[in-house]
Parts: C-alpha cells; structure tokens; sequence
C-alpha cells in the first residue's frame, strides 16, 4: 500500500454524505497537519471546501483515538502517534455545480479538492483511492467515469485508483451512478462522454460532433494530444449551464433541451451553447491547465493566486471555443459571424468596459467578477467576453501585418512549445513580447490599448481586413441578444452594404431606453449607469407598482407605443416605502451588434476571411 491511501464511500446518499478516509503510513513525528483546498483551479473563488466538512475523528496504529484541532479555517493538526494515523471525515455534498461535490439517490459526483484531506508537507507524494459504492441493491448498477489511472479498479468500476501527487489527484474529478457512455477517437486517442441525467439525446451525433471539434483543435497544436485518453461528464438538468476543466477531462452541466435530438438534423442554439461549452473545456487542455501563468506554478489553494492574465487564458479560450466549431464545419461562417455579433453586444452593454481592463478584471477575478452584485454592469468586464475580443482584435492584428502568413494560431503553438510542453509558466509580459516577435513589429501601443487599456476595441476597422463589416442599432426589447439586423433586416443590410464608413449604424426608428431591468412584476434588478432610470432616482430592488396612474404591467408594450422624450410618473416601494418619480424615456444606445460579410470586400481581405474562419494552418 502507498504512503498515503484514501477511501471514499457515499455512506448516505440520501442524506448527501460521503465518508473520507485517509491513511498515513509514516505520519510526521511531531504531529501530523492535513488541510483542504479553499478554491478550485479554473474557478477563481475562494470557497471554503472545509465548510463542507460535518465531522472529523482520527485513530493511531493501535486503533487508539489521537486527538485533532483546528487550526484555522482550512487546516487541522493532529496528535503525534503511534503508525499509520488514520483520518475519518464526514462531507456534506449537495453543491449541483462542477465546482464541488453532489450526492443523492441518483448519483455521486465530486472534485478531489472539495473531499480530500492534504497532507502537509507531502503533497509531492504518490496516493492510492479505493472509490466505493453505497451499500444496498440498489445501487448494484452504478459504474465510475474517471481519468483517474486504475490501479486494479476495473475499467468504469468501483475499486482502487492511484495518482503521482496530490496535484493530479484533485484533478480528475469522478462521476458514479448509471450514466450512459459513447466514446470516439480523435487522433488515434480515445474519448469518452459520460451522460448523467435522464435525457433523450442523440448521443451518437453528439461524439461525433465532439470527434470533429476535439480533432481541429489537435490540429492548431500538433498532435499527439498531452493526454492519453479524455472524457466528458456531462450533468444533464432541467436548467444549468457550467463546465470546468481538468488535464484529462471536463465536468459539464446542461440543460436537458441543450442536447442533440434523435432525428434532428438542425443545430439549434443551445445545441450549438452546448458544443461551444465543450469546446471550450477542451481548448483548456492546453491553454491553462498546461500553458499556465507563472502565478500558478504552482497552485496554492490556501488563498488567492493573483495573475493578470486571466484575459489570454480564459479569453483567449472563448474566442477559439466557437471558431474550432467553424473550422471543422460545425457551424457555418454566417452563424459564427451571428455569435460574433452577440459577443460583441454583451461587451457593449455593459459600461464597465470603460472603467476596468481586461488586465484589471484578470487581477480581481476573486472579489469583483465571481461576485457579481446590482452594479457589476457598470462596474466590471467579463475577462472571458471582451477577453474574446482581444483575441480576436490580436488575431486579425497579427494577421495583417504579416500579410496573413503568421496568426494568433502560431502565438499558441510557440506558447506550448516554449513553455506548456516543457511545464514552465508563462510571465506577466511574455504573451505582449511574443506577439510582437511573431508580428515583426511592436505591439505594445495594442497590448496598452486592449489589455490595460478601456477603450473600445477597433474591431470595424480590424474585421474590414477580412472583408466584415460592423453593424449597430439600438435594441428591439430586453431579450434582443444582437447577432442579427433586428426587424428591418433588409433596409439594415442594405444600409450595411451601401455604407462607404467600416461601422455602420441601423436606420431603425428611434427606440425609447429606460436603462433598467425589470422582472415582470416590476421589481427592478439593474439600473444602468447614465440611464432615464438612474437619473430618475430609481434602484435595484426598488418595486415599479404603477406608471402614469395605472397598475404595472409590464414595460415592454409601454416602451413600443412610446417615444423618445416622453415623460412618465413612476410609483415605486423602496423597502416598505412609497415613492413617485419622474421619469423621461431616452433614446435607446446603438448597443447592439451584428456582422455581415463586405460583398464588395477587395479579394484580398476575401482570402483572408477563408483562411481565417475556413482553415487552420497546420502546426509549424
């Protein structure tokens, strides 16, 4: 037996509890310390796994109790003793996420981070986990789906599993219960989709489909992959959307609806949310779990890790998420153009844009972007969204001024190579000069602009390049996402097509903005920095109960049969108390965004376009 061995057993599904046990051969002399992680890598909160924690008891090699403090809000010392200590906790799991553990009647799920006792001080060391099933008949089908490497468990059985340290033990997060599986190759390397749930899915067209984007993104680094097998576990719920990333698998949770349909030959949006999910797990592969910043090498999980380059790792990963999908077919250059368009809209509407850089949002990922609050909107930038648009602003930088021989495809090979292959961080100013090498000139006046910068973005004049234009209008109603025209698609596209400027603006009638969100029954969730709202005195949480004299009911058929300019008498309750404001509608903000291909783009920026979205050059 190793040094140190787990046991982990759900001892009570319905109860949402998992018994850990861990054995330590040869424990420190002086008294043994253990510590849980606090966060999760690829998720950047502090989340306090300990808390998850019900009880915890420990025995000496005589089966004699030694005694365990805490020491703080992670950690607990124990007693010196006699060989091996013996260590057993009980864990709360009911955290229906990809970040921690679940467990009832229907299923086990759980991230070694949030169940796993370290030991101090040998982290570094080889383990052994024996993964048991719950007692009872009723559970005589389950199977396990893990990249775990077996150390006798049969394949998809309960059993015993091993790990090279702690590290890699905490990163391949296991699934048991009844789950359907289907399996592809992708470069000769066997892929595994592990669906948990009850569902109707076509989930021969789901590895295929995998297969096909699995396979583009070997292609951008060169195959082999840095795996030798790869599974997706996916959580099928009624709603859910999430996906964190592992070396050798990802943790997926959909919506039911999400998944291909027998008979269905169409890819529907979320369909394609879906595949977009997957894809982007799987990018992370490489770009974070192996390409990692300097900071996390390597990873602390008692406090935060603090990079400013989220915005490369997580960013860039969102931007090739969806163009591997168009690279292998998945979806056509017009539909990534649409989710181009609805990216770039989500960045727009929010003004904190303009007072926080991708490079700031990266650093305070761990108070301000996972802790979203009423005034994140007008406060905070979405690493991942504009993030994806720096990628895409690099890309099409690197591209013209090499006159399309170099892209950012080659900036993320020369990453893996010189640094994620050999397991060496990258530094906080290594991405900015590796560009700028690739480019074959100085970039820096970019990086300041995009990454440190929050200015707006020169994507008009960048997408021109590739023969695209850049269109903008307001937006026709709360669930307008952009991507489109909007109603008046042909006189949009014309004006489009006829514009001589690269940005375009819609020819629309002028829209009435009141720049809040409000739920149906008139309780107010965001208010808009600069809005006829904020300006009015309205706030998040305030209750709208009338307009005009008359009874809320909604806000979107007030807003279609108004005008810019007229005003309204708001009655509203902040807490439990009465209020009345006036109010007077705006014009709605061009915020909203679509792209189009240039008919009369020069065949340059035509080739340009197709080697862009069409083909991915192969690995140098």
């Amino acid at each position: 037996m190793e040094k140190i061995h787990y046991l982990i057993v759900p001892v009570s599904p319905e109860a949402h509890r998992f018994q850990v046990t861990l054995q330590v051969s040869d424990p420190d002399p002086a008294g043994q310390r253990l510590w849980l992680p606090v966060w999760i890598p690829g998720s950047y909160l502090v989340r306090e796994f300990a808390r998850h924690v019900l009880s915890i008891a420990a025995l000496d090699g005589q089966g004699r109790p030694v005694a365990v403090a805490k020491v703080d809000k992670h950690r607990w010392q124990c007693a010196p003793c006699e060989s091996p200590l013996t260590v057993t906790c009980e864990v709360y799991a009911w955290d229906l996420s990809v970040r921690a553990a679940h467990l009832d009647t229907m299923h086990a799920y759980f991230n070694g981070s949030s169940v796993f006792l370290a030991v101090e001080g040998r982290e570094h060391e080889h383990c052994t986990v024996d993964i048991q099933p719950p007692a009872g008949e009723a559970y005589g089908a389950w199977r396990v789906a893990t990249t775990l490497p077996r150390a006798g468990a049969p394949e998809h059985g309960f059993g015993r599993y091993r790990a090279a340290d702690y590290d890699e033990l905490i990163d391949h997060p296991v699934e048991c219960g009844t789950f359907d599986l289907v399996s592809f190759d992708a470069h000769g390397v066997r892929h595994d989709i592990a669906v948990t749930g009850r569902h109707r899915g076509d989930l021969d067209r789901l590895a295929r489909d995998f297969a096909r984007a699995c396979t583009a993104q070997i292609d951008l680094f060169g195959a082999p992959p840095p795996f030798d097998r790869y599974l997706f576990q996916v959580m099928v719920v009624g709603d859910g959307y999430g996906g964190l990333e592992h070396r050798a698998s990802t943790s997926l949770l959909c919506s039911r609806d999400d998944l291909p349909q027998p008979g269905q030959a169409k890819t529907t949006d979320k369909y394609r949310t879906l595949l977009g999910l997957a894809s982007h797990e799987y990018f992370h592969a490489w770009n974070v779990k192996r390409i990692k910043p300097a900071a996390f090498l390597p990873y602390d999980l008692s406090r935060e890790g603090y990079t400013r380059q989220l915005w490369a790792f997580e960013g860039i990963t969102s931007y090739y998420d969806d163009l591997a999908l168009v690279r292998c077919g998945l979806v056509t250059p017009d539909e990534y153009l649409q989710m181009l368009g609805e990216t770039v809209t989500r960045v727009l509407r929010g003004a904190g844009r303009l007072k926080q850089s991708v490079a700031e949002s990266s650093f305070d990922a761990w108070i301000k972007f996972y802790r979203p609050d009423e005034n994140a909107p007008n406060a905070v930038v979405s690493y991942y969204t504009k993030g994806s648009l720096v990628a895409l602003a690099l890309d099409l930088t690197l591209r013209e001024a090499t006159g399309g021989a170099r892209s950012l495809d080659d900036l993320m090979r020369r990453l893996w190579q010189d640094y994620g292959a050999r397991g060496i961080g990258v530094p906080e100013d290594r991405i900015p000069a590796l560009a700028s090498e690739i480019a074959g000139r100085d970039l820096s006046a970019f990086f300041a602009l995009a990454v440190d910068g929050t200015e707006d973005l020169p994507l008009a004049a960048l997408l021109a390049t590739v023969g695209v234009k850049l269109g903008l209008r307001a937006a026709t109603g709360e669930s307008d996402k952009g991507g489109t025209p909007g109603p008046l698609a042909k006189v949009q596209a014309e004006a489009v097509a006829a514009a001589d400027d690269v940005a375009v603006t819609s020819a629309a009638p002028l829209r009435p903005w009141l720049g809040a969100r409000l739920s149906a029954d008139g309780k107010v969730s965001l208010v808009h920095d600069g809005s006829p709202a904020q300006q009015a005195g309205l706030s998040a949480g305030d209750q709208i109960v009338a307009i005009d004299g008359l009874r809320f009911a909604g806000i979107e058929a007030l807003l279609s049969a108004s005008r810019p300019g007229r005003a309204l008498e708001v009655h509203a309750f902040r807490r439990d108390e009465l209020y009345q404001c006036r109010l007077v509608l705006a014009e709605a903000p061009l915020d909203t965004a679509w792209l189009v291909v240039d008919a009369d783009a020069a065949p340059d920026a035509v080739a340009a376009r197709a080697v862009w979205l069409d083909t991915a050059a192969p690995p140098k």
